[in-house]
């Protein structure tokens, strides 16, 4: 009976050892920074949207027209800095700032594909294009069906 509970005690001191351990080696995460870097980015994002808006109004668009324009532009931008390597950088420097405007479904899209270009366009970009954005894809289709037969019923 001894040596069991002498065996638990050597357990837990062994796993307390470990839990030190990990608090000294896991990178410690200053949430003000990462707030205020994400505000940053992810305004500093959507600024260049309202001033492609804004330029597309000028042009003399509808407020719809330039609106889906601009969306596609925004997207474009996206996937092409995605392409070249440097969303990831904003990404890293702008955390979640940089998936929430529509540039980071850009990037979930692309940056799979561009992971797998190597097997091919079938089999790898092509199957692995919409890895992150399918689901995405699926599920906000599913829900706005289910909202506007909600709203069909109701109204």
């Amino acid at each position: 009976m001894n040596g069991n509970v002498e065996q638990q005690q050597e357990q837990e001191e062994r796993q307390e050892e470990y839990r030190l351990l990990v608090d000294e080696i896991e990178p410690k995460h200053n949430i003000v920074k990462n707030c205020f870097f994400a505000f940053l980015v992810g305004g500093s994002i959507c600024l260049i949207g309202q001033l492609f808006l804004t330029f597309f109004l000028t042009q003399g668009f509808g407020f719809n027209e330039a609106a889906a324009v601009t969306a596609g532009t925004m997207v474009v931008i996206g996937a092409f800095l995605t392409g070249i390597g440097v969303y990831d950088e904003i990404g890293r420097i702008g955390g979640a700032g940089s998936i929430v405007p529509i540039t980071g479904f850009a990037n979930s899209i692309v940056a799979p594909a561009m992971e797998y270009k190597r097997e091919g366009f079938v089999f790898g970009v092509g199957a692995r294009l919409f890895t992150v954005a399918g689901p995405v894809l699926v599920y906000g289709t599913l829900i706005s069906c289910i909202i506007g037969l909600i709203y069909f019923l109701l109204y």
